[in-house]
């Protein structure tokens, strides 16, 4: 279990300068930020196409200071890391280089997903670590596997997306491999404790991370912290870990087994231009979807604490 941080806990030290390419209210950059001072220098990124490749920059100039990057193929993300991971080993150097991929949904829930589910079946000693905005947003805006229920994209305009978003983490989870986690753009300090925990631990790591887009999820870029934190208040993002098989909720969220605590999911929904033609049988759809995912929870929580 990740150690509870403290503000004054995270450096001061940046790895991520002063202005780059992304969308004003970008969640994905408060991420990458927050990460990168959980990392340290001591990093190698690999990076598929995606907006974090727009947010290094173009060739020759970029906005990440300090740590080395590396830009693959689409659907070799977790194939790259792999190597790098190999050929750190060879080096003897695996115990003092982190190595981490970091890619979009689209990139790990989709096109990714046989580098990733490879790469976890034989233990590579890596972090992957998944930004979800909840669509293809480098691209246009297309649907993704992570897409959720009823969200109209460019590819899904007259009637949303009729299928929940895939739980990543419940895959990676069937791995079995030693750390899954989720995070949110909202909560830096769970992203930091998050990544100071998983790089600590050997084998593949899997860390989850919702990141609310403005522009694709149609909010004002002023309420980027206010959507990720109704994510995780309404019950719709749980925030978790999973050790060594042992889970475990994530203090925002601890509160929320008890349905009453849960702000309505209607606050969240109602707040995304992407939701604005939900009927009421689908606002229903949605509170039987969360409903269920924390009797999940709970069942989970339970058999941890019997253990």
């Amino acid at each position: 279990m990740a150690d509870k941080v403290k503000l004054y806990d995270i450096p001061e030290e940046e790895f991520l300068l002063p202005g780059n390419r992304m969308c004003a209210g970008c969640g994905l950059s408060l991420i990458y930020r927050t990460a990168l001072k959980a990392l340290g220098p001591n990093t190698i990124i690999t990076v598929p196409a995606s907006c974090l490749t727009v947010l290094h920059g173009m060739q020759g100039f970029t906005s990440v200071d300090k740590i080395s990057v590396l830009n693959t193929p689409f659907a070799t993300v977790a194939a790259s890391a792999s190597g790098i991971e190999a050929a750190l080993e060879a080096m003897g150097k695996d115990d003092e280089v982190t190595c981490v991929a970091f890619a979009g949904d689209g990139g790990t829930t989709d096109i990714g997903i046989q580098g990733l589910s490879g790469a976890a079946e034989r233990r590579t000693n890596f972090i992957y670590a998944c930004y979800d905005n909840e669509a293809y947003m480098n691209t246009g805006v297309q649907r993704s596997g992570s897409t959720p229920y009823g969200s109209f994209t460019t590819t899904t305009p007259i009637y949303g997306k009729t299928e929940h978003k895939k739980n990543m983490p419940k895959i990676l989870e069937a791995h079995d491999i030693p750390y899954v986690a989720t995070s949110c753009a909202a909560y830096p300090l769970d992203i930091y404790a998050k990544f100071k925990r998983a790089k600590k631990i050997k084998g593949t790591k899997y860390i989850h991370i919702l990141s609310p887009c403005p522009p694709g999820w149609g909010f004002s870029t002023k309420d980027t912290i206010k959507m990720g934190k109704l994510a995780v208040e309404t019950g719709f993002w749980p925030l978790y870990e999973i050790e060594n098989g042992k889970f475990s909720l994530s203090t925002p969220s601890k509160r929320l087994l008890d349905p009453a605590k849960r702000k309505p999911i209607e606050e969240y929904l109602s707040t995304q231009k992407r939701f604005n033609r939900l009927s009421n049988e689908d606002i229903e759809e949605y509170k039987r979807y969360i409903n269920q995912s924390w009797e999940y929870i709970k069942s989970k929580n339970l058999t941890t604490q019997l253990l």
